[in-house]
């Protein structure tokens, strides 16, 4: 069995992100593993065409690398790839990660005070690791959610989730299903309806898709960067602060986002001449309730004579085409599932075990998905959870809240080494308080009353996954680890032996 400090799961931008604030703060003793080929996760595994980022690329980096040549204000997901794996190498990254390795199993040992990993590696085969510290980092957007469509399994053409693009069928000239009209499915629509014979999009619920104000970078703007102190950095900070006004209408005032509405429909006449076509496309909900999306060609590409809009549901996958509730039968090729992914309930929550025997999943099905500022989880000792509950967003860069808990997780582990500390674990009362308080917060959000349901609430009618309110506050809770939240054991009372019974 293999013995390390910290085991780190994913090597995406938060796993990264917590490998490289080990190393800057001392603690070399770690081990990255993750399933994939190389570093990257979701910009990784998501290369189908037209993949880019909804937000800008200044923002949408490390603020400790900063990259001047991005090409375009908003990066493609190539080129994202490309910067992730060159942090990778810069802060040689290679040397601590094993690729290629799953993790079927985490659990904590009581009596050992360690979590035993077991992994599956396609070059070692079954292992185990022990880790006094877990950090899991297996990110929200990695599990694909696949329709339960009766007769889908059947299907003779080409079926592939956008996540899982299957890069060697060519869909030139060809009848195709896209199912979904989420983040992803904008950006694939466009790609392919202008090289396949005919599209049909069907829709459950039409999006808020706002113009997206994405430009190339001119030669003097890249030599600005790169030559001018601060300049970037100034970029990137105006950047950040016009995103953050956006928080407050999100989740105090959604009255403040009405010009969105307006935006919202002109980007709809904009791109779509059938008034038919318009009506089905037009959201019947508030701006945010659903994730804001951003492009230019998706209403254009919908408007096409090739792209229909279907809008009555599914009923049912024969082998050769999709049947409709209506009873209408359209004949396709072949089907691309844009379905979004499993966020509240990943299957990776099922391999982690706590001190009860109980793994998170069964945990959060029971009582509810909730951690401490998103990070700690009452029930499973020295672990750490990146991009946990109540940390996303729907305005900004997830990057900015992976950097406010790494600043996090430096202080603890700097505060537990400090004062010989072997265990911690948050305490049940603070952290159901603290997960009352930001439920009490979302109570005015969009996302409570914006008339819409989504993957943002889970199964108790509770906002799981957002951040309430403006990102400047959750850097500000996470910048010192509080000691004082946790149940904390120290190595000398570890090592104390049981009190022997007397001889007879």
């Amino acid at each position: 069995m293999n013995d390390v400090k910290v085991a780190v799961v994913g090597a995406g931008f938060s796993g990264m992100g917590a490998a490289i604030t080990l190393r800057q703060n001392g603690f070399d003793d770690f081990v990255v593993l993750d399933r994939g080929s190389d570093f990257g996760g979701t910009w990784r595994d998501n290369t189908y065409p037209g993949a880019a980022c909804d937000v800008p690329s200044h923002l949408y980096s490390y603020s400790f690398e900063l990259n001047p040549e991005w090409s375009r204000s908003f990066s493609k997901q190539a080129e994202i790839h490309a910067y992730i794996n060159r942090v990778a190498d810069k802060y040689d990254l290679h040397s601590r990660t094993r690729f290629r390795t799953e993790v079927t199993d985490a659990r904590w040992d009581e009596d050992q005070n360690r979590w035993i990993i077991s992994t599956d590696s396609e070059t070692d085969g079954a292992q185990q690791i022990r880790a006094e510290i877990l950090v899991g980092a297996i990110g929200p957007l990695c599990e694909p959610r696949l329709p339960d469509i009766e007769g889908i399994e059947g299907f003779e053409g080409a079926i592939f989730h956008s996540a899982r693009w299957d890069h060697e069928t060519d869909l030139t000239g060809k009848r195709v299903a896209v199912i979904g009209t989420g983040a992803s499915a904008i950006q694939i629509i466009p790609e392919l309806a202008a090289k396949v014979g005919h599209m049909d999009v069907y829709q459950r619920t039409a999006p808020w898709v706002l113009p997206r104000a994405d430009r190339e970078y001119t030669a003097l703007e890249h030599w600005i960067f790169k030559n001018v102190p601060g300049a970037q950095r100034l970029s990137r900070t105006g950047i950040y602060l016009a995103h953050e006004l956006v928080s407050y209408g999100l989740t105090h005032r959604p009255d403040v986002l009405r010009p969105a509405h307006a935006i919202g429909r002109a980007n709809i006449r904009r791109g779509i001449a059938d008034p038919v076509k318009r009506k089905k496309v037009t959201p019947q909900f508030k701006v945010g309730c659903k994730r804001i999306l951003l492009s230019n060609t998706y209403y254009p590409a919908l408007g096409q004579d090739n792209v229909d809009v279907v809008t009555d549901g599914i009923a049912k996958v024969t082998p050769t085409g999709i049947v409709t509730k209506d009873g209408t039968e359209r004949e396709i090729d072949a089907i691309v599932v844009a379905t979004g992914f499993h966020v509240t309930d990943s299957p990776g929550f099922e391999h982690i075990v706590g001190k009860d025997g109980e793994s998170l999943a069964q945990v959060w099905d029971r009582d509810g998905m909730a951690a401490y500022k998103g990070s700690t989880i009452h029930g499973f000792p020295n672990m750490f959870l990146m991009i946990g509950p109540a940390t996303g967003l729907g305005h900004t860069s997830m990057v900015f809240m992976i950097e406010s808990q790494l600043n996090y997780l430096a202080d603890w582990l700097k505060t537990v080494q400090r004062n010989d500390i072997t265990r911690t674990e948050v305490r049940a009362d603070v952290q159901r308080e603290y997960n009352r308080e930001v439920q009490s917060t979302l109570e005015t959000s969009v996302w409570e009353n914006g008339g819409c349901s989504s993957w943002y609430k889970d199964k108790f009618g509770n906002i799981t996954t957002l951040w309430p309110g403006f990102t400047f506050n959750y850097r500000k809770a996470t910048k010192n680890f509080d000691l004082a939240a946790y149940e904390t054991q120290r190595a000398e009372s570890a090592r104390r032996p049981e009190p022997q019974s007397a001889s007879v």
